[in-house]
């Protein structure tokens, strides 16, 4: 008879007797700098998945709707356990679960972004200087927030008068726009985080059709305003980013980003103001989202932050 082993072969052993079981925690801090990117991939690892139970093809399109709209359902068909560990050799996935969340604090570095001393500038030319770029940042998300909060109590429901007051941002709009539906809605949040990505990219927030120039005429208002109220919390907001003498310069970022493309039908030198207000009372709203004709499209399949 041969040597007895110290190791039960119960109906979970390996038939290798040196097989350890480890449980790895590994905590990763990820920035998404590519939305359409990562999005493509999640995509692609969706189709290869398997699903059971009783509609398998009807699981598959709502996982592909979900990764499609939200980063957190992307990173989650990318960064799953089971698949990650299964690219590796020499292991078998006993299981495990994955948590996405999304951090506070992060806030991206304007000073970088839009260095004060910047070698493409001439001297004298208006800047946009990183406070007033943090401050504006800041804005934006603070309305796309208030969009979709908006969004998620009222849905479809129409703005009507003497209930203002219970809309954050809806009823600043246009009265025209107060009986849009909740598809419109999301377009118009939808505007503020693609300004307020630009500025993470490090690019000037320069609308692209009227509803953006809508946003970002809301959003110099709300940041004018902001720093007039509240100027010790703008003060903490900025930390230790530089400071400049244009910053917060509101009438120089009505001009130098506002009206920007040339609109068919009227004068190029009308101010920004009035050129807009002619445009969003001769276009219905649906045609709001609708880009200029000089400016590039946004990728149409870019989703919703929520």
């Amino acid at each position: 008879m041969g040597e007895r082993s110290g190791h039960p072969q119960g109906s979970g052993a390996t038939d290798n007797p040196g097989a350890l079981e480890i449980e790895a925690t590994v905590v990763l801090g990820i920035r998404i700098t590519d939305w359409p990117a990562l999005r493509a991939a999640a995509l692609a690892a969706v189709e290869e998945l398997d699903f059971a139970g009783i509609d398998p093809a009807a699981q598959r399109r709502e996982l592909l709707r979900e990764v499609a709209e939200d980063p957190h359902a992307a990173l989650g068909a990318l960064l799953h356990p089971d698949r990650l560990v299964g690219a590796l050799p020499g292991i078998e996935p006993l299981g495990g679960t994955l948590e996405i969340s999304t951090t506070d604090d992060f806030a991206p570095d304007f000073a970088e972004l839009f260095p004060l001393d910047a070698e493409d500038g001439e001297p004298g030319d208006w800047s946009l200087t990183p406070r007033t770029a943090c401050l504006l940042h800041t804005q934006l998300l603070a309305l796309a927030d208030a969009a979709y909060d908006d969004l998620e109590e009222h849905g479809d429901d129409p703005v009507t008068d003497g209930d203002e007051h219970d809309w954050a941002v809806f009823a600043r709009l246009p009265r025209r726009s107060w009986v849009m539906h909740r598809s419109w809605r999301r377009a118009m949040a939808r505007a503020y985080d693609d300004l307020a990505e630009d500025l993470g990219l490090g690019e000037w927030p320069l609308p692209r059709c009227p509803g953006e120039e809508l946003a970002l005429r809301l959003a110099l208002l709300d940041a004018r305003s902001l720093l007039g109220s509240q100027p010790q919390a703008v003060a903490d907001l900025m930390g230790d980013l530089p400071a400049d003498l244009y910053d917060y310069d509101w009438d120089g970022c009505a001009d130098e980003l506002l009206g920007v493309y040339d609109l068919a039908g009227q004068d190029p030198d009308e101010d920004s103001a009035v050129r807009l207000d002619n445009v969003l009372a001769a276009t219905h709203p649906e045609g709001w989202f609708l880009p200029y004709e000089e400016a590039e499209e946004r990728d149409p399949a870019r989703g919703y932050r929520r």
